[in-house]
């Protein structure tokens, strides 16, 4: 069968891309805007991608389109597609009748941390030998890839709460009927979607609908916004996890390191092992317990799951380290709500103590973009010794309000190649470069690492010419 999937390079369609193909359909998708890491998985798939979203690439036809939730009525490929009577479908409908029904889903939900608490429990079931398959939005550094079938009957997918498609406003997740259900936290977030939190609620309540009473529900119960959504009406068996202990939670955090490298891990207040690991930050033990727990529930061992966390890589995009150049490092971070920023801040803070840490951060998220959050901006990165804010023409509020609270630390930038250049000039060995962006940030990351490569060279030539002018002069 030919499928085309329209928007194949955001990270949910393109996971669907590597499904489809892995399941021995021929595949072919169109996007714009095109960035790794999805460009490069479907390259390494074979999966042909074409540019923008003209009537051309649906000749001939093929037997089925899927349609990322990027598309809209009136783009010419949506308006060919209805107008020939094409077969298409969302890809969460699609995935849910051709790959998910027969099998046990474990979905992770939650304003934040989705991919991280997905990738930890996909790989925990990976290293207790079940093989799952799994759908990620992002790249775990231990699979290599966003998606796999796996081996029944396990799998694991990232639940997330944005809408299904221009046809189907419901929530993406209400389509995986998982048996096990993790809801990481509840924020206002899609604002470009939902008009208040309330709305997000509602979902996450439709979502613990269609979870069956033998199934099972873990949950973050330090979250006031979850609490008031289970509240609404529950029919499964609850099992908390909360970091610091809440009423509910069954798995907690022990003692452990400043960064959150390593913390003990308890089972109603009984020890059950320690956590020795390579991520920081006090927001990941959370994803933590939560994997652990719904790993748990699947029937792996705490010991054995705890071991897994002591191999697990990391993801691309989160707090990944893209270069270290004279001792500058500049990393790369998907966080884009200030909830996220502010933890991801703490996080690298707790790691690299008094060194300077210097926050980048692109407003591209919708919500971003429409100044939802443009008052939390500025204390969420208040971690940060000097934060940049970019400001694309089109952003539809005022930048500066966040520069000016943010005082002698804030800066703002319109222009990429200028922002990787000032960059490179006012960097010392030992800063940390923290870019944060849910989109390509114009390849700042790349720009800004050769920009410093080059500001170094030029450096140690001209200091190479000054020693030869010293030899020479002292020769004669």
């Amino acid at each position: 069968m030919h499928i085309h999937i329209l928007g194949v390079c955001g990270t949910f369609m393109g996971g669907i891309a590597a499904l489809a193909k892995a399941a021995g359909h021929r595949v072919t998708g169109s996007d714009r805007n095109v960035y790794p890491p999805m460009s490069t998985q479907l390259e390494a798939l074979g999966i042909g991608v074409a540019e923008g979203f003209g009537p051309e690439q649906l000749d001939p036809a093929p037997d089925i389109v899927l349609v990322g939730n990027v598309m809209t009525r009136g783009q010419p490929v949506v308006e060919a597609l209805l107008d020939r009577g094409i077969p298409y479908a969302s890809g969460p409908e699609w995935l849910s009748r051709e790959v998910l029904k027969d099998r046990w889903v474990l979905a992770v939900a939650g304003t934040h941390g989705k991919t991280t608490t997905t990738s930890l429990l996909a790989w925990i079931l990976d290293h207790a030998g079940l093989e799952p398959g799994f759908l990620i939005g992002g790249v775990p550094e231990n699979f290599g890839a966003s998606a796999r079938l796996g081996r029944p009957p396990f799998f694991v997918i990232e639940a997330d709460e944005y809408d299904t498609a221009f046809f189907d406003k419901r929530a993406k997740f209400v389509h995986y009927h998982p048996r096990t259900a993790v809801l990481n936290n509840l924020e206002f977030d899609h604002a470009d979607i939902y008009p208040d939190v309330a709305s997000i609620e509602r979902q996450f309540h439709h979502l613990v609908r269609t979870v069956p009473g033998a199934g099972r529900i873990v949950w973050n119960a330090a979250d006031a916004r979850l609490r008031e959504t289970l509240a609404m009406g529950c029919w499964t068996a609850l099992e908390g996890f909360a970091r610091a202990g809440a009423e509910g939670a069954k798995w907690t955090a022990g003692p452990g390191a400043g960064d959150f490298s390593r913390f003990e891990v308890l089972e109603a207040g009984r020890s059950r092992g320690v956590v020795e690991w390579s991520l920081i930050g006090a927001h990941n033990v959370d994803n933590a317990l939560a994997a652990l727990a719904a790993a748990h529930h699947a029937g792996v061992p705490i010991a054995r799951a705890i071991e897994a966390l002591a191999t697990f890589r990391g993801i691309a995009r989160r707090m990944q380290l893209r270069g270290e150049v004279q001792g500058i490092r500049v990393y790369d971070d998907f966080a884009h709500h200030p909830t996220a920023i502010e933890t991801t801040v703490d996080g690298l803070r707790r790691r690299v103590g008094a060194q300077r840490i210097i926050a980048v951060l692109e407003p591209r998220s919708n919500t971003m973009r429409m100044g939802v959050h443009r008052t939390a901006l500025a204390p969420s990165l208040a971690g940060a010794d000097e934060a940049w804010l970019y400001v694309p023409p089109d952003l539809g509020w005022d930048a500066a309000e966040v520069v000016r609270a943010l005082g002698a630390r804030g800066r703002m930038a319109a222009e990429i190649d200028a922002l990787a250049s000032d960059l490179a000039k006012s960097l010392r060995p030992g800063d940390n470069v923290l870019i944060m962006s849910n989109g390509g940030f114009g390849g700042l990351h790349g720009k800004l690492i050769a920009a410093l490569r080059q500001r170094f060279a030029r450096a140690e030539a001209s200091h190479a010419q000054q020693a030869a002018g010293d030899e020479r002069s002292a020769n004669r």
